[in-house]
């Protein structure tokens, strides 16, 4: 009983799953890099069984079908995480609305990818569809981050920490985060690596777009570092200014990566580690406009049992360790 309530009513248990979802929708972006860098993407040539007379990959489909197949059985993963996720938001003690909201947009969202994934399959690979199927995980990577950041503080009046011309450039910063990465994919469509041999490519010229890409990640790069100089001048938090930084080492790293792979000639083990900090790119930008505000408890809040007799740091309660 203890352990079930460690996991699925305790206030530090949303924050757990939410962590554990933020990580696996990374992870899934990474491994459906690797479906399609192997060019295994039709190793199960139907969806949603693998073949029209097998559920899963039969040993006559080889590597390719393992790889496929492997990659489905992670969605599974991904929808346990996001039903354990609101199965803690709900059973939370006490309960906050905001928090189930999150997790349960979450479990609705995980289906839709999972769908447009078979859609993949049924079109051939299509590289817009493709590009979409990994688009599709941006605003789950995001909802989970918003559940992580959410189950740590208290739901309370927002406090900005900084001027408002500084929290608006921190939301065009994650806009144009996003438009990097669209833009990625549609390098990505652009180039090799289409996921299948046979697969056609979207037509377009793979250096233009390139190029687009990378002049708006220099774009990226220059409000990055306007955003750690105006933090400094507003003398913000040093959280935020951390949070910042952490930004733009990403930011750099992923950046070396970017033309390192292009002038090697998109090496896979390199697009896939590209792939890996798009996602890791997305997580950092995302938490910016968090760190620039917080939450006060609710002047009408009644402490109750857990705030009494448990620590709180910062805005989070931290509950004692169970006696044996």
């Amino acid at each position: 009983m203890n352990l079930l309530h460690r996991w699925f009513g305790s206030p530090g248990a949303v924050r757990r799953w939410a962590l554990a979802s933020v990580i696996a929708n990374v992870g899934i972006i990474v491994t459906g890099g690797a479906v399609r860098l192997t060019e295994s993407g039709l190793g199960c040539p139907e969806w949603p069984k693998c073949t029209v007379d097998s559920l899963v990959a039969t040993p006559e489909m080889g590597i390719y079908g393992a790889i496929e197949f492997g990659n489905r059985v992670l969605t599974w993963v991904l929808v346990a995480i996001a039903i354990g996720a609101l199965a803690a938001a709900w059973r939370r003690v006490p309960r906050r609305s905001s928090l189930v909201k999150l997790a349960f947009g979450a479990c609705l969202y995980v289906p839709v990818q999972a769908v447009l994934g078979g859609i993949t399959v049924w079109t051939g690979l299509n590289p817009w569809v493709v590009g979409l199927h990994f688009l599709a995980s941006i605003p789950l990577v995001a909802l989970s981050v918003a559940l992580y950041v959410r189950s740590g503080e208290p739901d309370g009046e927002v406090v900005p920490l900084v001027p408002r011309a500084v929290r608006l450039l921190a939301r065009g910063l994650v806009g144009v985060a996003f438009a990097v990465i669209v833009l990625g994919v549609v390098v990505t469509g652009s180039g090799p690596h289409a996921g299948d041999a046979e697969t056609p490519r979207n037509g377009l010229d793979p250096a233009l777009m390139s190029q687009l890409h990378a002049d708006l990640v220099w774009l990226l790069l220059g409000m990055t570092v306007a955003l750690i100089a105006a933090l400094h001048a507003v003398k913000a938090p040093d959280a935020a200014k951390r949070t910042a930084y952490t930004l733009l080492a990403v930011e750099l790293l992923q950046g070396v990566i970017g033309y390192t792979q292009y002038y090697l000639d998109l090496p896979v083990v390199l697009v896939g580690l590209h792939m890996l900090g798009a996602g890791v790119l997305w997580v950092a930008a995302v938490l910016v406009p968090f760190s620039l505000r917080k939450r006060e408890p609710s002047e009408v809040a009644v402490p109750l049992h857990y705030e009494i007799h448990g620590d709180r740091e910062g805005d989070r309660i931290i509950e004692p360790e169970p006696v044996a």
